[in-house]
């Protein structure tokens, strides 16, 4: 008995319990309620007499303790599960911290979320190339903070100059253009476009074909297009087939448009191009293509399919528009720059202006032009121009 005493006391956090079905030599618990299939809980006297202020009518159900265990044994579980997290971010941690001191491409700040994704990354070289997207992108904010900053104290030294200077303004017959009078503007020309303007289509089929930061990049690029074809003088009207939604594509558009997405002047369809347009009409523009565009055509639809130019599906835009029997043309950079090496893959942007550029006036230098000089030697001697 002693032994038992002992035993109990030295344990902190619970109770040794014994079950038994007498009373021999044990005081025990009475169940007020109606007759159960549940056995009594017996404890010591000593116990009693540690605890005066117990009810010797307390009863104690076995099925309710099993339930408290249970619910003890879960929560041991999910903290070991956390831990375990835990641990994993931690060394994921050092591992991004290592990278930086070693001089490659690291982001400052890495999330939780970030390191999340950088764990289900399945090999070394993704996880480098998303680090190095991380880095980018932090660092094209951090530019675009300091532009904004400077240009906020450029205003408030304008600001502080127009209230020093007491002068009165000059009259004059030139009237002031509003930012808000030029939109108008341009959405008037993007309007008129829709209606009476040369389509181009950008197919929106390569969604499964890209990685998340390769998609993201897309978007960027197809909204460059969009701007810059809004500020043209004479706009293309804008389609993108093949739009899903609620699709990665159309999830990432209307998070980039933040609301705007619904005012923009383009036309949006899941339909695909060749069931919309006339297939003799169609011309799908691709640096794979065996066929060389010599000449702009009023009349012809160009397709740009939606791909960046780091993706690694060589040939993919040309097998779809063999696929669906469509021609196909690429840009004649070997005929008017000095490109000896290196992928003829332009952005989506480049291709936008160039194209803008072709249907304006139809100088290929012009429009060629907008090509970056880090790709190329220079313009051939003697570049013709059509026109």
């Amino acid at each position: 008995m002693r032994l038992m005493n002992t035993t109990l006391r030295t344990i902190k956090s619970s109770i040794k319990i014994l079950v038994q079905e007498g009373g021999n030599g044990w005081s025990s618990f009475k169940i007020p309620h109606s007759v159960t299939q549940y056995r009594r809980l017996m404890v010591s006297q000593c116990m009693k007499n540690e605890d005066p202020k117990s009810d010797s009518n307390e009863t104690i159900n076995l099925e309710e303790w099993k339930s408290i265990l249970k619910l003890g044994t879960q929560s041991r579980e999910k903290e070991e599960i956390q831990v375990h997290e835990d641990s994993s971010l931690n060394g994921m941690r050092e591992l991004v911290e290592m990278w930086r001191l070693a001089g490659r491409a690291v982001p400052e700040l890495v999330t939780t979320e970030q390191l999340k994704v950088l764990m289900e990354l399945p090999t070394k070289t993704a996880r480098k190339k998303y680090l190095k997207f991380l880095c980018i992108k932090e660092n094209i904010k951090r530019s675009n903070k300091e532009k904004k900053k400077e240009i906020k104290s450029k205003m408030e030294i304008l600001d502080q100059l127009k209230k020093d200077d007491t002068r009165e303004l000059k009259n004059t017959f030139l009237l002031k253009f509003w930012d808000k009078s030029m939109d108008l503007m341009q959405r008037w020309k993007s309007a008129q476009a829709m209606k009476f303007g040369q389509p181009i289509v950008f197919d929106m089929v390569y969604e499964k074909y890209m990685s998340r930061y390769e998609l993201e990049n897309t978007v960027r690029q197809v909204m460059e297009c969009e701007g810059c074809n809004r500020r043209s003088d004479d706009p293309f009207h804008l389609y993108f087939c093949s739009l899903q939604t609620n699709g990665p594509y159309h999830k990432e558009l209307v998070k980039r448009y933040m609301g705007a997405w619904d005012n923009i002047l383009v036309t949006t369809t899941e339909k695909s191009h060749v069931d919309i347009f006339p297939q003799d009409q169609l011309v799908y523009l691709t640096a794979d293509s065996p066929h060389e565009l010599k000449q702009f055509d009023h009349n012809k639809i160009y397709i740009i399919g939606s791909l960046v130019d780091k993706c690694q599906q060589t040939g993919l835009s040309l097998a779809n528009a063999k696929r669906l029997n469509l021609a196909t043309a690429r840009l004649p950079l070997d005929r008017y720059l000095k490109w000896d090496v290196g992928a003829k893959n332009l952005t989506l942007d480049q291709m936008m202006r160039i194209l803008i550029c072709l249907k304006e006036g139809g100088d290929w230098k012009k429009a060629l032009s907008f090509v970056p000089t880090r790709k190329h030697e220079g313009f051939i001697e003697r570049v013709p121009t059509n026109k």
